[in-house]
């Protein structure tokens, strides 16, 4: 087998060259805490000492746990997340840490316990995570809060989500990736809206959409607040 030409360099390679190895990713975080450690029960020595690689953003930099979550509480915006999982859904992982990065209250997991949490990049430690067998117990759960659901899937008769008035504090249901919202779900959702779409694909993933719902919540309270 003849040797290949790299045509950038015109350098002549070996054929079974590995070719040019690839550098090393940058390192994420921040290192030891250089000089006097600052004061406060919210800083972590650990993480003083030893550096802080945790996907947080900055203002978080070697602060506990247990104080970043108490921190969030005092910010987090009052819509809850909840999410139908009857397949072990791959995408609630992306969920979760979609609904850390725009505030939500807490997410809701509607059917089996267990779920992925790669996705989730580890957001699900500041995050509330609520677990319930199924629809029913879910509705209890926001009738005794006076909390609407909101379903957001592309059905036959939906409204659009692009000019639907969200509530300010309500639950946003997602349904399993495929079959999307379940019938049981369906039925006790004050309102179902739909995602805008003008592609051939039928639908997109319950992770994108989650995340579009929830910036539209975003961009009505909180960058309109007369919304």
């Amino acid at each position: 087998m003849p040797p290949k030409l790299n045509r950038v360099s015109e350098q002549v390679v070996p054929p079974d060259s590995p070719g040019p190895a690839e550098p090393d990713p940058p390192e994420v975080g921040v290192g030891p805490w250089e000089g006097p450690w600052p004061a406060g029960d919210h800083y972590d020595p650990e993480l003083l000492a030893n550096g802080d690689r945790r996907n947080v953003v900055d203002r978080y930099r070697y602060w506990r746990r247990e104080a970043i979550v108490a921190d969030l509480d005092r910010h987090r915006h009052p819509f809850h997340v909840a999410v139908e999982n009857w397949k072990h859904d791959f995408n609630i992982g992306s969920v979760v840490r979609t609904a850390n990065a725009f505030g939500a209250r807490a997410v809701h997991i509607v059917g089996r316990r267990r779920w992925n949490r790669r996705g989730a990049m580890v957001t699900d430690r500041y995050q509330h995570v609520h677990h319930h067998p199924d629809a029913a117990a879910l509705v209890d759960w926001a009738e005794a809060r006076g909390l609407p659901l909101i379903g957001i899937d592309n059905l036959p008769g939906a409204v659009s989500l692009e000019t639907y008035p969200l509530p300010r504090s309500c639950v946003l249901v997602f349904g399993q990736e495929g079959p999307g919202l379940s019938e049981e779900v369906r039925k006790v959702c004050v309102s179902v809206l739909s995602i805008a779409q003008f592609g051939s694909t039928r639908s997109i993933n319950a992770g994108a959409a989650a995340a579009v719902a929830m910036h539209a919540w975003v961009r009505a309270h909180v960058f309109h607040q007369s919304v």
